[in-house]
């Protein structure tokens, strides 16, 4: 009987003696070195990729924003702000109330098939858009020149990038709206277009929330 309590009371205190040193060295140590390397050879990705504006934390590279009007009375969906450079759609994931630059709470895609009747009004209602918006006098916008980024949104539904064939489709209207010359507009779009990844992973894109902050640079 003694010999069975001693037995049960020294595998219970191994048992607790490897529960504490796994919860140190899994739970403090491998953490906290695993952050320091983190934070010691890529800081700017380790804290999110965050992206400043005169000191202050508007967004991240990683999550892409909207650039909307105020919604007005009566409303569901927000009009565009066509003074800014516009992201891909987003559509049906939610809102966020605390900060309406965000407009998704959740990463997901729209589930929809190639063939699905709603997937299939979103794009053409979105390709209109695209022309209507975008078309300024003397430059109309041909449905054939709207890209596919233009109508679709992301399997995330938070890209923060757009084809460079997007960006410059909303060249003109950008430049109007700002009372800009085109060349340096085209030349913002140029400075933030970034190439593939090492060369050949991916496709070149650009930012929309660094370019916008780059032409709100430029009107002032």
């Amino acid at each position: 009987m003694n010999n069975s309590v001693g037995n049960t009371a020294r595998l219970l205190w191994a048992g607790l003696r490897a529960l504490l040193v796994l919860t140190v060295v899994c739970g403090v140590l491998y953490p906290l070195a695993v952050t320091g390397v983190a934070q010691g050879i890529f800081p700017d990705k380790a804290n999110g990729s965050e992206i400043n504006e005169n000191g202050k934390v508007v967004g991240s590279e990683l999550i892409g924003q909207r650039y909307d009007l105020p919604l007005k009375k009566g409303q569901e969906t927000a009009a565009p702000d066509l003074k800014w450079f516009q992201p891909r759609p987003s559509n049906g994931l939610g809102t966020n109330s605390v900060n309406t630059q965000y407009k998704l709470i959740l990463s997901g895609a729209t589930n929809r098939s190639g063939d699905n009747k709603e997937l299939i009004d979103w794009v053409k209602a979105a390709k209109a858009a695209v022309v209507k918006d975008n078309s300024v006098p003397g430059h109309p916008v041909s449905p054939s020149d709207v890209p596919a980024d233009a109508v679709t949104s992301s399997g995330s539904g938070l890209d923060p990038a757009i084809s460079p064939a997007y960006a410059q489709l909303q060249v003109r209207r950008v430049a109007e709206r700002n009372h800009l010359p085109v060349d340096r507009v085209e030349k913002l779009v140029e400075q933030h277009t970034d190439g593939r990844i090492l060369g050949f992973v991916g496709e070149p894109r650009v930012n929309v929330l660094q370019l916008n902050i780059a032409l709100k640079q430029l009107v002032k």
